[in-house]
């Protein structure tokens, strides 16, 4: 079984999966067979190596002996990928970025910032699997908070750049962008978007505000592939994914970017403590 799993270990990130028929020089030694499958863009997977639930899911009915690492946006646990957090079970374990279950953290955020916005949009992604828990906690943090949303839905270039136009034509004051990795492969776009339209947003990434967004707040994807890449080299020397427990990003950040700040005017309340500022 071991010297199988060295050849056949398999990381996948996306909708689908697939599985790869050992070649004829299986038999003999050779280096282990990484696979990889991705449902954001190339250039966008190009730095990372992952699952989202969809495309494990998939995995682990397909191939229940084949190891499988994962990183997810939602508890694994929830959404039936492993059996718990610390005793994952099964053949899959990964990385947990805390993310969806942040929306609501991120909409008082923005609030404070732009205090005197009643309206806020909120763009999601509707084949997002998570879509469903991120807009039933955002809908309680604005009744909380006393803020309307309107929910607007976008899963293709255009449909952002329709999103945008009705956020426009409505004269709405602010945007929540929810996490999604279609989002997260467009995010110059998105910045761009708000960069023209003069529309304070927060993002989910820190890598949005590096990229010019006025705000983010969560986990850095990093963190997350690189704790997935460690349990690929530990699988690979023997250990079984069912004792390896389910890591999560504890690292929060609050990212603000100064100079996008300045330029739609907004000054930062002092309660508003960053982790890192772009200036």
């Amino acid at each position: 079984m071991c010297d199988m799993r060295r050849r056949e270990f398999i990381t996948l990130l996306g909708s689908t999966a697939a599985a790869w028929p050992l070649p004829a020089r299986a038999q003999q030694p050779a280096m282990p067979v990484i696979g990889f499958l991705s449902a954001r863009s190339p250039y966008g997977s190009v730095p990372h190596a992952a699952v989202t639930p969809p495309a494990a899911l998939a995995a682990k009915a397909a191939a229940k002996t084949i190891p499988i690492v994962f990183t997810t946006m939602l508890d694994p646990a929830k959404v039936g990928l492993v059996e718990s957090l610390n005793r994952p079970g099964g053949n899959a374990t990964g990385a947990y970025t805390l993310a969806t279950s942040l929306e609501g953290k991120r909409l008082e955020l923005l609030h404070e910032v732009v205090p005197k916005v009643a309206r806020i949009a909120v763009l999601v992604n509707p084949h997002f699997w998570g879509t469903e828990l991120e807009l039933k906690d955002l809908h309680e943090a604005a009744r909380i908070l006393g803020l309307e949303l309107l929910v607007l839905e976008a899963s293709s270039e255009g449909g952002i750049t329709a999103a945008f136009a009705t956020i426009v034509e409505q004269r709405i004051g602010a945007l929540l962008v929810a996490s999604d990795p279609f989002f997260f492969d467009q995010r110059e776009q998105l910045v761009a978007l708000t960069a023209r339209h003069a529309i304070p947003a927060i993002f989910f990434f820190p890598e949005f505000a590096l990229a010019g967004g006025l705000m983010a707040y969560g986990t850095r994807l990093a963190d997350s592939y690189r704790q997935a890449g460690v349990y690929v080299g530990r699988i690979l020397k023997g250990e079984k994914p069912a004792d390896l427990p389910i890591q999560q990003s504890t690292k929060i950040e609050l990212i603000i970017n100064l100079k996008t700040a300045q330029a739609l005017g907004l000054t930062f309340p002092i309660t508003l403590f960053a982790n890192e500022v772009i200036e």
